[in-house]
């Protein structure tokens, strides 16, 4: 429109006139040109609102529009210069997680009448079933569906924990409606296992699992061992398919022992589906009442969103790298050892690394100095070539790799990947508290010297 009045006004001086030339209208015509205008402006206005309402009328609607007014604002926030602003981020996340959840729970309950009598009676005793199936936000930006018996909600900042005073084992490959087999926790007794069998799914031999009062896996919390320490993490922590005997904190505890010659008690938090915003809260909830020496918090790729798409490069690590530096500020404040420690990806121990993604992008964003970040990849892959070298030298085939999994469709960490982890978890704490040992001596020696 600028265009064009501005050639209208050069048309004007080529005809010679002094001024611009227009066109002038009738009062009639001019009259009747505005109430038109007036009318299309009208019916323009009515007809947004109407769409507006009809939006706003629909829970995807409202969805839709917070959305909208969200990313506008930080839209406006970054042109003006101004930082993220972290109550508008917090309230994004709500408002996502919210509607997803409703939409999984509203799916999940379509679908329950799709399941066999025998499928259904197996949810039902899980736990399963739309009146109790328990869907919360978790891995990163998902939404996951729980079994109602063997895990509670926990509107604390954790979405979800699991009960205490449960023993549980996995039942693997239920058909679930859609495109994934589903792996869920059924209460251990002689019931689920013919449940699982009129159901015609398996139950994983050796993968029973026991809560304590606290609702952590694990035996009861020593209060008065002489070492204590956290371990924050997901299922690579709370040691799927593996007995209480044998998951990574309770090989670490073990670990620690011999090492530190010393009492020592490691409270086991991982679970299934957290991360890491989960785990500062876990954190949180746990620290004051259990005050720990060290640390551990154990990364996983879908920390930061699809794991796929985390290996390419793709997620969210600005999100990420934010809740794990709160993590590491609040133990710097209490003078806690941190140590962060991504859990190796089975398909990079075997196949291509892409380490450069995950974990480098993650490394490159966290605060945390060298000592406090632990790579465990190198010592898996000499752990493997090690039991390659074993089986040419007796002339046997390779099995798959026996530090996961693998025999059973899954890539978390078998007993042997366990105890593997708890060995380089262990010598670096066991390095970090001899470091802090060594530089109290030599300040004592410097205030005899100085005094």
């Amino acid at each position: 429109m600028a265009l064009y009045f501005q050639e209208r006004n050069n048309w004007g001086w080529m005809l010679g006139r002094g001024q611009r030339a227009c066109q002038r209208v009738l009062p009639f015509l001019e009259r009747k040109l505005g109430l038109e205008r007036t009318f299309k402006l009208t019916l323009a206005a009515l007809s947004c609102g109407a769409v507006a309402l009809a939006l706003v009328a629909t829970a995807a609607g409202r969805y839709l529009a917070g959305v909208t007014i969200s990313k506008t604002r930080a839209i406006a926030r970054a042109t003006a210069g101004l930082p993220p602003d972290r109550a508008a981020i917090d309230a994004d996340w709500a408002r996502r997680r919210g509607f997803d959840m409703a939409s999984a729970q509203s799916k999940h309950a379509k679908s329950f009448g799709e399941y066999s009598p025998s499928q259904q009676r197996l949810l039902d005793y899980a736990g399963l079933e739309p009146e109790r199936a328990l869907v919360r936000w978790g891995n990163f930006n998902k939404t996951v569906l729980l079994p109602g018996t063997v895990f509670e909600a926990d509107n604390t900042g954790r979405s979800y924990r699991m009960r205490p005073g449960v023993r549980s084992i996995w039942v693997r490959d239920f058909p679930m409606k859609g495109v994934m087999k589903a792996f869920f926790q059924v209460v251990d007794t002689p019931r689920a296992f013919e449940l699982a069998r009129d159901a015609r799914v398996e139950i994983v031999a050796g993968s029973a699992q026991t809560t304590n009062s606290w609702g952590l896996r694990g035996p009861e919390p020593n209060l008065n061992a002489g070492l204590k320490g956290i371990v924050l993490g997901d299922s690579y922590m709370q040691g799927l398919f593996v007995d209480d005997e044998h998951t990574p904190s309770e090989l670490l505890k073990r670990d620690l022992a011999r090492r530190t010659r010393n009492t020592v008690e490691i409270l086991n938090t991982g679970c299934l589906g957290y991360s890491p915003e989960q785990y500062y809260y876990t954190l949180i909830q746990f620290a004051e009442r259990f005050p720990p020496r060290f640390v551990v918090v154990s990364v996983f790729a879908n920390d930061v969103g699809d794991l796929f798409d985390a290996l390419e490069g793709q997620g969210d690590w600005d999100e990420t790298a934010y809740w794990l530096d709160r993590i590491r500020q609040y133990c710097a404040s209490r003078r806690i050892f941190h140590l962060v420690v991504p859990a190796p990806w089975v398909n990079q121990v075997e196949g291509a690394l892409k380490s450069g993604n995950y974990p480098g992008k993650l490394a490159d964003r966290l605060s945390s100095i060298g000592p406090e970040y632990l790579d465990p990849m190198p010592a898996f892959a000499n752990a493997r070539l090690a039991q390659v070298i074993e089986d040419r030298r007796k002339g046997q085939a390779t099995a798959g790799n026996p530090f996961f999994n693998g025999r059973i469709g899954d890539g978390h960490f078998s007993a042997l990947g366990c105890a593997l982890w708890a060995q380089a978890v262990g010598e670096r704490l066991k390095l970090l508290m001899d470091l802090r040992e060594a530089q109290a001596a030599a300040e004592r020696l410097r205030t005899r010297a100085n005094p």
